[in-house]
């Protein structure tokens, strides 16, 4: 860092900044405090509002989810309008006794029917096959209602629901403000280095919540459905707000958890470890990434090793990568010590 005698301060093109004094970072931690409070509650409003929007997408990976059924008897859905009111697997008499084609799956509508009975009519029920393109597709995922069991329940899921959706929106406002309260104490070689980090830090995350949302929390939800069935137990409704914080602590977890190569390489860079340290770590990371799946997922082994699956792999790119900059670092130190030719 430059250093200037005459005056006694260091060079601010060096710093990044201006000098300040202990009042004035105090007045500047102050406002970006405020400008952040001010982003999420805006954030948290708007998504109050539209808060039956937040909850649809948060229901997503609920609907689709697939169940697996046991053997190869036939499964019917049987729904009244839109309302689904339960899934069955028919006995091998039943099927006999009824003739539903040949598919597994088979989607049933309960409406009403009118009989011609003389001058009037009667009003039944009867049981139509749909023959909908998709609805047989429907018929296997998920049939879970998310119910509330009190009166301030659901207005505490709503609220909930906003934070958790307030703060994911706001939270380029709150690191724009942060990197303005933070980045003029930092040298310029720093803020490279920090802006590169923040850039795959993000987009790690990212991927590491998209494939949480898309992919694994399907699965981890009819997981824990079947692990209910195979107890004996019903799992045909579930808790709101326990629902809404399961999906969201588990997303905000894989996103985290894709953070861990950004880390160790930021560790590698400031002297805190090196190849050898975390080629001898291997084996405990593993253990790590099996718990960190045990935790966050549903205590299912699938769940369990599609979670610790991507983090470990993520790991071994972090090991082969300080191996690379290790390597190189040994070239530069020979070529100048003059062992290697520079040619």
């Amino acid at each position: 860092m430059a250093y200037e005698p005459e005056e006694g301060r260091f060079s601010d093109e060096e710093e990044g900044g201006p000098v300040k004094s202990f009042l004035e970072h105090l007045e500047d931690l102050r406002w970006m405090l405020i400008k952040s409070g001010a982003c999420v509650a805006i954030a948290v409003v708007v998504c109050l509002l539209a808060g039956n929007y937040v909850v649809e997408v948060l229901k997503w990976p609920l609907k689709r989810a697939k169940i697996t059924y046991p053997g190869t008897n036939q499964v019917v859905t049987l729904s009244f309008g839109t309302n689904r009111l339960g899934v069955y697997t028919l006995t091998s008499e039943q099927q006999k006794l009824v003739s539903l084609g040949t598919n597994r799956f088979v989607a049933m509508q309960l409406e009403p029917v009118s009989i011609p009975n003389g001058t009037n009519s009667i009003q039944v029920l009867a049981l139509r096959v749909d023959d909908a393109p998709d609805a047989a597709e429907r018929s296997q995922h998920l049939a879970i209602d998310l119910i509330n069991l009190s009166p301030a329940e659901a207005f505490l899921t709503a609220f909930h629901v906003a934070l958790y959706a307030g703060i994911a929106i706001a939270s380029p406002f709150i690191f724009y403000f942060l990197s303005q309260f933070i980045f003029p104490a930092l040298k310029m070689n720093e803020k490279k280095y920090i802006y590169r980090g923040l850039g795959f830090g993000f987009g790690l995350f990212l991927i590491g919540v998209c494939f949480c949302y898309f992919i694994l929390m399907p699965i981890a939800l009819a997981a824990s459905q079947a692990y209910s069935n195979w107890l004996g137990f019903t799992a045909t409704s579930w808790k709101a707000g326990e629902y809404i914080g399961f999906v969201c602590k588990f997303m905000l977890g894989m996103g985290l958890g894709f953070e861990m190569p950004v880390v160790i390489l930021v560790l590698v860079k400031l002297g805190l470890l090196n190849y050898q340290i975390l080629k001898k770590a291997r084996p405990y990371m593993i253990v790590i990434n099996f718990v960190l799946g045990a935790v966050l997922t549903t205590p299912e082994v699938v769940t369990q090793v599609l979670m610790a699956l991507p983090l470990q792999i993520l790991f071994e790119i972090s090991v082969w990568i300080a191996w690379y900059w290790e390597r190189q670092e040994k070239k530069r130190q020979a070529m100048a010590d003059g062992i290697i030719d520079a040619g």
